[in-house]
């Protein structure tokens, strides 16, 4: 009787991993922890087929390990690379300084909002914003810490766009 490989993956298919699973023991002979359903369909499928049509012929096999044979083995480890040169020394020659967006005023000038009844003051920092003895790096953090949620702290506070 022929087999209907086709005919056997639409049965296989039809059934769970656990009958997969034992399905797969007995035509390999052992047991599998595979729980793939489309892998074990079809390493069963192949061996079903391999076990009817029978295994790869003799000329086949011998070409294969000719093949094998002919290729070169590393007998060795790879050379050690070169180690790489380290970076050359720098030397720091201005200080670097954030840039400041040109919409702000100059670090020490205080910003204000009047937001629910009360005035909001942040001070204008080299390196960011003071609000409330509380430093922030951005003036949208500042924004957020008045109202609560995340809005623009340029539209909170009501500044333009420079002119460019």
């Amino acid at each position: 009787m022929a087999l209907n490989v086709t005919r056997e993956v639409r049965k296989m298919e039809k059934c769970s991993v656990r009958d997969l699973r034992k399905q797969y023991a007995e035509v390999f002979g052992e047991a599998t922890n595979a729980s793939n359903k489309d892998w074990l369909i079809k390493r069963i499928a192949w061996r079903m087929q391999s076990n009817k049509e029978g295994d790869i012929s003799k000329r086949a096999r011998q070409r294969a390990l000719e093949i094998a044979c002919d290729s070169d083995v590393r007998m060795s480890p790879p050379p050690e690379m070169p180690k790489p040169k380290p970076p050359p020394d720098r030397k720091l020659t201005e200080e670097f300084r954030p840039s400041i967006d040109k919409r702000l005023p100059p670090p020490g000038n205080l910003i204000t909002r009047k937001y629910k009844g009360k005035l909001h003051i942040c001070k204008v920092r080299q390196d960011g914003f003071e609000y409330d003895g509380e430093f922030y790096k951005s003036l949208t953090a500042v924004a957020k810490a008045i109202t609560g949620q995340h809005c623009s702290g340029y539209a909170f506070f009501n500044i333009q766009k420079a002119d460019s």
